[in-house]
């Protein structure tokens, strides 16, 4: 361990590291939220994800991806800011392998013209590594991705809301596709298992990119050229 402080385990320890991402968020966001808003969607976003994480050396690098997400999403939803893209949210428990393979492989399938996220309604501490050996099969790195916890802001910016076994806990507004995959859950299961529901998942997938980008009656098209 060395003695950066951004190698720091406590919130106490990385306050400075906080205050330093939060005035770069603060300027990314100038005009559309306050340097309090900012601040504490980043402090937020770092006691929720630390709860979990199992290593803490990357909390501030995925504090700030997490609370620039988050603050996007608030934005959309509030109407500061426009996305001419679909967005869609793909909700599991532990937000460590339905969500993140389906996420993975919609942004493959989608080429830019989706903006995809995942949460977890109880997040783990890491990606199961089944889930990470089937996905580099399709020559998918997946390891920089990280459970994130449910939030209400990426639920609201969302067109397309999409539960694998998470039950009730996600919210429902109106004016948004809700859909419920019922697929098996991967934890604890062998490669060969994981492989069988991420194809399941792929196949989903397909077919909702096909329904977002090329379907004329949606008013979310988006044009292939």
């Amino acid at each position: 361990m060395t003695d950066h402080p951004e190698h720091g385990l406590s919130l106490q320890d990385n306050t400075e590291l906080l205050h330093r991402i939060s005035a770069r968020l603060a300027d990314r966001f100038a005009g559309v939220f306050a340097a309090e808003t900012v601040e504490r969607y980043v402090f937020e976003s770092y006691t929720a994800l630390a709860r979990t994480a199992k290593i803490k050396t990357h909390l501030p690098s995925t504090t700030e991806h997490f609370a620039n997400d988050r603050l996007n999403a608030l934005a959309k939803s509030k109407g500061a800011v426009t996305s001419d893209v679909p967005e869609v949210l793909f909700v599991c428990v532990q937000n460590a392998g339905r969500s993140q393979m389906a996420a993975a492989l919609l942004n493959v399938e989608a080429k830019g013209r989706i903006r995809v996220r995942s949460a977890g309604s109880l997040p783990a501490a890491e990606l199961d590594p089944a889930v990470v050996a089937a996905m580099s099969e399709m020559g998918l790195d997946v390891t920089r991705d990280y459970p994130k916890p449910l939030t209400d802001d990426v639920v609201r910016a969302s067109d397309v809301v999409i539960t694998m076994g998470c039950g009730d806990s996600c919210p429902i507004y109106p004016g948004k596709r809700y859909e419920d995959w019922e697929l098996a859950d991967p934890a604890g299961l062998p490669v060969a298992a994981v492989r069988i529901i991420r194809d399941e998942i792929h196949d989903r997938v397909k077919a909702l990119a096909a329904s977002l980008l090329h379907d004329p009656s949606s008013d979310k098209e988006v044009s292939n050229a």
